[in-house]
Order: structure tokens, then sequence, then C-alpha cells
């Protein structure tokens, strides 16, 4: 029962997936999400055995039904990895298992952090396929982080702290996109950090920040070291901002007692 019920939920994550597969490929854009999916060579509708999550693609040896023109990776990498995920997040909070004892609090807290996974992927995706943050992806973290603080017993005050903490927390990414006139940050990275720092709150929604600078300064460096980027050519900051957060909003708490250790506070 306990392999079904883990079967079950990533199965249910790679569904998910693949629905966020469409609104990686479509919000950016200005698509419709609605429709039936086609090949994006040949433009043939699929049918619903092309589309079932992971399966199809291997079934078919990754190339199109209709024209035999290679399907992206992409598709099939986001359904496992939102498969793994739901189920990490499931097992984290061990809903049903071994018993009920859980809770319909606990269930709920998962439901909402898998919608703030689902957003997290989508905006990855996005911004290192089309260098855009779809507004919509933005305003649906925005109400998942909101929900998130008040299944945690959310006031008026705390309202305000992690209010101002999202205004704290992008005013360095505003700086840098106001400075270089958008050619180093976008309007995008911004709202996100915003919607970190609201989430995290100041302490972690820092930590977070510098993760993801420290991160994306390792990564462009190998990119211009193995001559797949210039030194003026542009890198999407948005995947480096929701790789800090992942880490942090999982594991902030140990790290934040690390950090204030290694400092005597």
């Amino acid at each position: 029962m306990t392999y079904f019920l883990m079967f079950f939920v990533f199965f249910i994550g790679a569904v998910i997936g693949s629905f966020l597969n469409v609104l990686i490929d479509r919000l950016p854009q200005d698509k419709k999400i609605t429709g039936r999916s086609a090949c994006d060579y040949c433009h043939h509708q699929l049918s619903w055995y092309d589309l079932i999550p992971i399966f199809s693609f291997f079934l078919l040896k990754g190339r199109c039904r209709y024209c035999r023109k290679k399907i992206s990776w992409q598709y099939p990498l986001v359904e496992i990895l939102t498969g793994i995920v739901f189920l990490l997040i499931f097992n984290e909070f061990s809903i049903f298992l071994p018993h009920w004892q859980a809770g319909n609090f606990q269930f709920v807290k998962v439901l909402i952090l898998w919608g703030i996974v689902s957003c997290f992927i989508v905006i990855f995706f996005s911004d290192v396929n089309y260098h855009l943050i779809s507004d919509y992806i933005l305003w649906a973290l925005f109400i998942f982080s909101l929900f998130f603080h008040l299944a945690t017993s959310f006031n008026l005050f705390q309202f305000s702290v992690y209010f101002f903490s999202g205004i704290i927390i992008a005013f360095p990414i505003w700086l840098i996109y106001f400075l270089s006139k958008e050619r180093a940050m976008g309007l995008g990275d911004v709202y996100l950090a915003a919607i970190l720092g609201f989430l995290l709150g100041w302490q972690k929604g820092f930590m977070a920040l510098y993760l993801a600078f420290v991160l994306g300064g390792v990564m462009g460096l190998f990119l211009i070291i193995f001559g797949r980027k210039k030194l003026k050519s542009k890198i999407a900051f948005g995947p480096f901002l929701v790789i800090g957060a992942v880490v942090i909003l999982f594991w902030g708490e140990e790290i934040l007692k690390v950090v204030l250790g290694f400092y005597g506070l």
C-alpha cells in the first residue's frame, strides 16, 4: 500500500509536470494554454496516447510519431522532476504514512508547497528558454506564498514584516536593473525577488539572494571559460533565484543556524 501510494503521488506529479510544460512553452509567447497539443515542427495535433507523461516520450524513442523530428528532452525532464519533487514533499510531511495522524493541516500545507514548487519549475525553464517570466506565474507564486503564511498562523503584523521583506530583497535587483538599463536584470527578476522576500522573510531572503549570486557567478564564469557565452552575453538570473529559494525554503533553518553560529550570534 505504501509503495502504491508513493507511485500514485509520483504519477500525479508527472501529470502536473506535463501541464507545466504547456505553461513553460505557451505563457512566454502569449499563447492560450487551452487547446490540443501539437508537434512543434509539423504542427500535427497529438493524440492522447502521445501525451502520456514520461512513457510516451520513451515509447516514441524521443521522436514525433508523425514527422520523426526529435522531441525536446525538456518534456520528460520536467515531468520526472515534478514527480520526484512532489514525492519528496509528500514524504517529508508523511501524509497518511504510516497512518492518518498528520491531519488536514499537513495535507493543505503539502498542496501549497506543491503549488509553490510548480511555479518555481515554470519560472526556471521559461527563463532559461525565453528569458521571460510570465506575470501570471508570478501572481500564482505570490498567492501560494500568501496561503503558505496563512497556513502557519499569519497575522497583520507578520504580513507587514513579510511585505517589507519583499521590498528589501527586491531593492538590490531593482538597483541593478535600473543602473544597467535592463541589460543585466529584467523586471521579472525584480518581481520574483520581491515575492521570494515575501515568502522567505528578509533573513532567509538575503540568504537565497546571496546563493543565487554565487551560483550565477560560478555558472557564468564556467560558460565563458568553455566558450558557451561571451563576457557581454545575457544569462537568465531567474533560475538561480529559484535554486536559492528552494534551498532556503526547505533547509533555511539549518543553514541560518550554521551562519549565525559561525558569527557567534
